[in-house]
């Protein structure tokens, strides 16, 4: 079965992951852009350095021109964003991204996009599943690559400039240019290497860059930025004596951050800092959007400059969402993915990157003092990340006795109140808060707790773990 999480359809290669399966999907595309009379205006395509990335684009394109739908391909592997933008760009209603983003190395996947160039919302998911399960001609039926391509129903494009060209319009260049910013970068095998290089070399930046090779097993640790896989990072940082370390992840839609002491920085900090940077030192107003497992901090910012924070359940679909009906400036989540009202409505570890650097540069402070003035003003909080493995027997018992019965430990704090909306969230009147939900995209439980300190944190999650005998 194609099931759509919350960031796409992944599966293992060989296992979910096939030809059959993917062949399917494109099928099932089809017919609903046909259904739409959207299928004159074609789809794009891209991939990105996975294991069948770019044979899966081509096996999905294949079945599109056999549809006798055009099928544009970028022909070398690519950012997830620059996908979005080329949709938003060119007034296409659909698009599709080969990747399974920051998963494991023997997961693949496909990431679907609409017009505006966002993340297909769950309503377009729920019914790409419905016509997947009325593809019944299996093995679909495809032409022959070179044959498509012949008669115009395979294009490859490589609409890198045009992406790259729209970031540096929109980030200050001459500020950047007059820094003379060192800058640490590591792509983690990945596809920004050379979006973001190019971007900071063309701003002057002096770049040092590790892991750029293409590795399908990315060194042998996920290609997410987290704390557990930018140490080499870090030390490049200060090894460099650099201003500032930036890290994508596999299809360069979410940052890590490595300030100039060489500590990483939580995508929280990250979230935080740049909506602080647009509020204060760029003098933008208008709210922020976060998921229910991202930092209240950002609460505190908006609330401090007359502005509201709103909350939504996990998945950037529904971030991008509320961002357009709110007109939000920024909105983000706590796994290092977020977008800035004026570029694409999703996420995207290049533009941030470039962002980040304009801030160090128009301000003249480096990452480390920008976070410790927001310290200054809205104090610190701690977050605790716990991840639990489980068999579907055990799932069925945790859900049933969290969402079902909405059972709940005896908590050691004040409680505000409870919210479902996604998993269960339990709000407390000292500020904090535990989130505690069933990952969209991983076989994971996964329990998120916010507090002003580390103990209570670790106290907290210590009690639901207690409760669910995890």
């Amino acid at each position: 079965m194609i099931k759509f999480g919350t960031g796409g359809w992944r599966a293992i290669i060989g296992d979910g992951f096939t030809k059959e399966n993917i062949q399917i999907l494109a099928r099932a595309m089809a017919d609903k852009m046909r259904d739409e009379g959207v299928e004159k205006e074609g789809i794009a395509i891209g991939y990105d350095k996975r294991f069948l990335s770019k044979e899966a684009m081509q096996w999905m394109a294949e079945v599109f021109a056999k549809e006798g739908i055009r099928a544009e391909l970028i022909n070398k592997s690519a950012p997830t964003p620059l996908v979005m933008f080329y949709v938003m760009k060119h007034n296409l209603h659909y698009g599709m991204m080969v990747t399974a983003s920051h998963n494991p190395a023997l997961y693949n996947g496909v990431k679907v996009f609409t017009y505006g160039g966002k993340d297909a919302d769950e309503l377009q998911t729920q019914q790409i599943e419905q016509y997947i399960s009325e593809v019944t001609d299996i093995p679909v039926e495809s032409m022959d690559y070179n044959e498509a391509r012949e008669a115009g129903l395979i294009q490859e494009i490589y609409p890198l400039n045009e992406y790259l060209d729209s970031i540096l319009d929109t980030v200050d260049t001459k500020a950047i240019r007059d820094r003379n910013l060192r800058v640490a970068f590591d792509p983690m095998y990945g596809v920004s290497e050379t979006s973001l290089k190019t971007i900071l070399m063309t701003t002057r930046c002096e770049v040092f860059t590790i892991h750029d090779r293409h590795d399908t097993l990315f060194g042998g640790k996920l290609p997410a930025p987290t704390a557990g896989t930018l140490h080499a990072l870090q030390n490049e940082v200060l090894d460099k004596n650099c201003d500032l370390g930036l890290a994508t992840d596999g299809d360069a839609d979410r940052i890590g951050v490595i300030d100039d002491e060489g500590k990483f920085l939580h995508p929280n900090d990250i979230l935080v800092i740049l909506y602080y940077y647009l509020l204060a030192y760029k003098g933008w107003r208008g709210p922020v959007v976060r998921n229910i497992c991202t930092t209240h901090r950002l609460d505190r910012v908006a609330q401090a400059f007359g502005q509201k924070c709103y909350e939504v359940p996990v998945g950037f679909k529904h971030i991008s969402a509320k961002m357009y009906a709110e007109d939000a400036i920024i909105g983000g989540e706590s796994s290092g993915g977020l977008t800035v009202k004026g570029h694409i409505r999703g996420k995207d570890g290049i533009y941030a990157s470039a962002l980040l650097v304009e801030m160090i540069a128009k301000t003249g402070k480096s990452m480390s003092q920008i976070l410790q003035e927001i310290e200054d003003k809205f104090g610190k909080v701690f977050l605790e990340e716990r991840d639990y493995t489980f068999t579907q027997a055990r799932k069925e018992e945790i859900k049933d006795i969290l969402l079902n019965q909405k059972q709940l430990p005896e908590l050691p704090l004040e409680t505000e109140r409870v919210s479902y909306m996604d998993g269960c969230k339990v709000y407390f009147a000292n500020g904090g808060w535990i989130s505690v939900r069933f990952s969209g995209t991983e076989p994971l439980l996964r329990i998120f707790c916010e507090m002003p300190d580390p103990q209570t944190a670790a106290d907290t999650c210590r009690v639901f773990e207690e409760f669910l005998q995890l």
